[in-house]
């Protein structure tokens, strides 16, 4: 479709890409057969390649018979970087791997399994005012969860988050009341252990902003726990984020206004930034537009190659609406 066709598409369902609308919430586990079609350009129509210090290796456009399918929030790979934990914002995991061609390119996914969510209690099925889960990472021996609506970061085991009920949590440190419902933490990364955080864990909101107009910000745990915040500028909110080697994070962030439409940027913020009383700020390495293959882009995570080159993944989350695409792109980080 052409970047004018699917800017009217967007505009048709600017209230679903905010997630405003009640997407479908479905117990259950189930395998999920999904289909993936390649993308070969980011720009569409052009063969450019190389986006500042980005390079466009390849993508999937992604279907699914399966009705639970969709609404991807968040994705973290394992070390064998082809096994992934995502979680959907209806209150469900979703674990798998990707594959590869002979190219090394996207080719699709392969035994995806999409399980419904316990709370603290055991239970599924509580409605996505409950488990509204949007920020995903993994911390040795634990998958940390963060949730809109109900702020909250909830702890699973790992392995045996599927089956499991929560089994501890983090206290968020800022008044609830001053949360925006659907705008709350969507980035929870875990820093590198030879990092300045030292394997501190940070969270980062939406849209919920400070008197200064920055968004909250926290390190949860390790020797520099605090509050921080991020700048904030127009329309671009943060919806993910993970951390590279050296302790930097990349941020993604989402822009959506009817004047302008949708937009993606990345931006990353230098370790020495990111630090208890600071406002973190960056470049911004990455920006684009529906000129671009891309949609309502909400999970980023950060590994590192067989060969030893720095890949991102960026994947988009289609809220299960006719008028948006499940994607997931992936660029090489060329220092």
């Amino acid at each position: 479709m052409r970047a004018v066709g699917l800017a009217r598409s967007w505009f048709a369902g600017a209230l679903l890409a905010l997630g405003l609308a009640v997407s479908p919430v479905i117990a259950a586990e189930d395998g999920a057969v999904v289909k993936g079609n390649p993308i070969s350009r980011f720009k569409i129509g052009s063969d450019q390649t190389r986006f500042g210090p980005f390079e466009f290796i390849g993508g999937l456009e992604m279907t699914s018979g399966n009705r639970l399918f969709g609404s991807l929030s968040s994705i973290r790979f394992r070390q064998d970087q082809a096994s992934f934990v995502g979680v959907l914002d209806t209150g469900h995991w979703m674990t798998g791997r990707i594959e590869r061609d002979a190219a090394g390119r996207l080719s699709g996914l392969a035994d995806v399994v999409i399980t419904s969510m316990r709370n603290a209690e055991g239970r599924t099925f509580e409605g996505k005012g409950r488990m509204d889960a949007e920020g995903l990472a993994l911390h040795g021996d634990r998958v940390l969860v963060s949730f809109e609506q109900n702020h909250r970061v909830d702890v699973y085991p790992d392995p045996g988050f599927a089956a499991s009920a929560v089994t501890g949590n983090y206290p968020i440190p800022f008044p609830r009341k001053e949360l925006r419902a659907n705008r709350g933490f969507e980035t929870v990364a875990v820093s590198p252990a030879d990092s300045p955080l030292k394997g501190g864990t940070l969270i980062v909101a939406e849209r919920s902003l400070d008197d200064a107009g920055n968004a909250y910000a926290a390190i949860l745990d390790g020797p520099l726990k605090g509050k921080l915040a991020l700048a904030h500028y127009g329309d671009f909110d943060a919806t993910d984020g993970a951390f590279l080697p050296n302790g930097d994070l990349l941020l993604l962030e989402r822009r959506f206004n009817l004047a302008e439409g949708i937009g993606m940027r990345i931006r990353r913020i230098k370790s020495a930034d990111i630090r208890p009383g600071a406002v973190m700020d960056g470049e911004i390495l990455l920006q684009s537009d529906f000129g671009y293959q891309m949609d309502n882009m909400e999970g980023l995570d950060v590994f590192k190659a067989a060969d030893g080159s720095t890949h991102v993944i960026i994947v988009s989350d289609d809220n299960h609406s006719i008028l948006q695409r499940n994607l997931m792109l992936e660029f090489k980080l060329v220092e």
